[in-house]
């Protein structure tokens, strides 16, 4: 919250966006070692109790809502993007959403270590059953398989700390620079979109590759190998 960028990869997502869907089932599908590794961020549409309080705290939220030309595009880009991937879904109708209700449960979840399940629980609810997952109740409806007491999920945006907790996330949005989801950040690095997604984890690889310190001159003569490790020439390594 000092305005240091994280040193551990970011991955911004959206429970309301499509491609913050298919990122998702990508990552988790072709990368999921990594998963377990990045700092997941919610990215929501404030309403009017969170932009007061973000306004108060010197933000803005860097959105502004699609035409009607690109709403048409989205939805034939991701049937298209959705079958090439062999996945059915059912596009659900938002009337009137609160984006707080399931993005702030999300983090509910994230301290009770159960993050990444209740994005599943979210996405299978939203994208596969077509459900209105800003309705406090389909959220509640979660907490049995999470381990969550489901009126805790689904009390989020009513509690004033998860409320602040909210507009924290949303001012570290600004601070990395994030105008859209996907979105992921490695350091100053940044990626944006579904697209993007093999380039970010290689370029998580190659960062990975330089950090490991190299083997000093002559430690082979000293049994030490190439990736650090120790042989001193017995089977059991002992002797």
């Amino acid at each position: 919250m000092n305005g240091v960028r994280s040193v551990r990869p970011r991955f911004y997502f959206s429970l309301r966006s499509p491609y913050s869907w298919l990122a998702w089932h990508d990552l988790l599908r072709d990368h999921w070692d990594l998963a377990e590794q990045l700092d997941w961020r919610p990215f929501f549409e404030p309403d009017s109790h969170s932009s007061a309080l973000l306004a108060a705290a010197g933000g803005r939220f860097p959105y502004t809502p699609m035409s009607k030309a690109k709403s048409l595009y989205v939805l034939q880009d991701v049937k298209r993007l959705a079958a090439e991937r062999g996945l059915s879904f059912r596009w659900p109708v938002d009337r009137n959403p609160i984006w707080e209700v399931p993005h702030l449960a999300y983090l509910v979840a994230a301290r009770h270590g159960r993050g990444q399940d209740f994005i599943t629980a979210a996405a299978r609810a939203r994208w596969h059953e077509g459900r209105n997952v800003c309705d406090p109740a389909v959220v509640a409806s979660w907490g049995d398989e999470l381990g969550i007491d489901g009126s805790e999920l689904a009390g989020a945006a009513d509690d004033p700390l998860m409320r602040a907790q909210g507009v924290q996330a949303l001012l570290e949005i600004q601070r990395d620079g994030v105008f859209g989801v996907p979105f992921f950040t490695l350091r100053h690095q940044k990626f944006w979109g579904v697209d993007r997604l093999v380039a970010f984890t290689e370029a998580v690889k190659r960062r990975r590759e330089s950090s490991v310190a190299p083997v000093p001159a002559g430690a082979e003569r000293l049994g030490l190998r190439k990736d650090g490790s120790v042989d001193d020439g017995h089977a059991g390594g002992c002797g």
